[in-house]
């Protein structure tokens, strides 16, 4: 019986040290190495502080903001240890609720828009942690911020297009603003 435990103590340590210790480090020292800010949670910073990460969405409630698409975590918005999805079937009260509850949110801040609103602004995302809205969503917001911050339309709607990532390899996915990233872009503009 001890010759079949040698060996596969032998093997446990082994494996342990390549799989639990040496594995982990090859792959932490090149994700460091090749993509530093990618590994480190692809945060964006503002005067050398952390004002969120280019990952993860953040609520923005002020009218002067680009609202972010709303998020199903619970009990907090955003909240990357209970990402999910609602689960909310189309047909669900719930949902239909929640939605008629964030257009009557949308078109009370701001009640001159009558253009259809993108169904992003009023759906979660799978993740419920979307940092991203399409370009139609920023569109539709764009005369709210441009009114409140005093600037012209076509400024809000140069600033959206320069925040426009294509699609990822130009096939993946579709176009997207990254919210923060605009919002931070849209106050720097405002202090200019």
């Amino acid at each position: 019986m001890l010759k079949e435990l040698k060996p596969a103590a032998l093997l446990l340590v082994l494996l342990t040290v390549l799989t639990g210790a040496l594995y982990p480090a090859l792959v932490t020292g090149l994700a460091q190495t090749l993509f530093p800010g990618e590994a480190n949670g692809s945060l964006i910073k503002q005067d050398g502080k952390v004002v969120g990460s280019a990952l993860v969405g953040q609520p923005f409630s002020d009218p002067k903001h680009f609202w972010s698409r709303p998020s199903a975590t619970g009990p907090v918005p955003y909240n990357g240890g209970a990402s999910t999805g609602s689960n909310l079937g189309p047909l669900n009260p719930t949902l239909e609720e929640a939605v008629k509850a964030r257009i009557d949110a949308l078109k009370a801040s701001d009640p001159t828009q009558t253009a259809p609103i993108p169904v992003d602004l009023v759906t979660a995302s799978g993740s419920g942690l979307d940092p991203h809205i399409s370009p139609a969503a920023a569109r539709w917001q764009a005369p709210r911020i441009a009114r409140l911050r005093g600037l012209s339309e076509a400024e809000v709607a140069k600033l959206i297009d320069a925040h426009t990532e294509g699609r990822q390899l130009g096939l993946l996915g579709e176009p997207r603003v990254n919210v923060l990233t605009l919002n931070l872009a849209l106050d720097r503009l405002a202090k200019s």
